[in-house]
């Protein structure tokens, strides 16, 4: 395998000559697609967001939350 990994990266654009901005339609149909996404995953974001923030308050306290769950599992093995 000869693969040179020192070799820079290309960056290529296809503007022709012309100015290489975004025009208005482009940004107008860029938003309409933004909007039609972020309101069909909108539920789905704000869950993810949730599971998140209980993974990391969970994460950060393991051994306090081991300690939890094997106490609650025996408090419900007993009462049954």
């Amino acid at each position: 395998m000869s693969a040179d990994l020192h070799r820079p990266a290309c960056w290529h654009t296809a503007s022709f000559g012309a100015s290489p901005d975004t025009s208005p339609m482009e940004l107008s149909t860029l938003g309409e697609h933004l909007g039609r996404c972020r309101g069909t995953h909108a539920r789905w974001f704000a869950l993810r967001c949730g599971v998140e923030s209980v993974h990391g308050f969970v994460a950060s306290r393991m051994v306090t939350t081991l300690v939890i769950v094997t106490l609650l599992l025996v408090v419900a093995s007993l009462a049954s």
